[in-house]
């Protein structure tokens, strides 16, 4: 089952991961990654995928997926720290991984939840990153054998015009 970065989601308020199931009536349908049960996430939950997430550092913003490449790099495929270590150590951590990460506003609790969602995607065996080089090395090779080929014009398909629909007014009555 491949899964990617933005079907899983945070949601403000539980801990853990979660995935998306389906879109409900008064919000989506999760499926917490832990124990695998569902529940909805209504729509006044701040929901965010992981794929939107970023890491401040000191010159532009990081997106997850590769801060959680540079852990999965330096742990060489295997589980980070536990993110309940001391605060003092999860910086050390963090700063190792990232060097220039912006220490200003990157807070620890920020630290914590990076470090315990690689754990989650790494014990569910989510952290795909060779999967990623491959596509972009079939695109580098689409791309040259299509450029020597001359590419034909695209032509414009017509469609038919929709008429509008037709409405009928009922009349209104009343009592008196």
């Amino acid at each position: 089952m491949k899964i990617m970065l933005k079907d899983i989601l945070s949601i403000s308020g539980y801990g853990g991961l979660f995935k998306f199931v389906s879109q409900g009536r008064n919000g989506i349908i999760v499926e917490s990654l832990e124990d695998k049960k569902r529940m909805p996430a209504h729509a006044s939950a701040k929901v965010s995928a992981l794929d939107d997430i970023s890491v401040f550092t000191e010159t532009d913003d990081m997106p997850l997926k590769d801060v959680l490449k540079a852990i999965f790099d330096k742990e060489n495929g295997g589980p980070a720290i536990d993110y309940k270590s001391s605060d003092g150590d999860l910086k050390k951590y963090f700063g190792v991984v990232i060097p220039n990460y912006d220490k200003d506003r990157v807070y620890t609790s920020d630290i914590k939840k990076i470090i315990n969602w690689y754990n989650i995607l790494h014990k569910h065996n989510l952290l795909n990153f060779e999967e990623k080089v491959e596509e972009n090395s079939e695109l580098k090779e689409d791309s040259k054998e299509s450029a020597g080929e001359e590419k034909e014009p695209k032509v414009k398909k017509e469609t038919k015009k929709k008429e509008p629909a037709k409405t009928t007014q009922k009349k209104k009555t009343t009592k008196k």
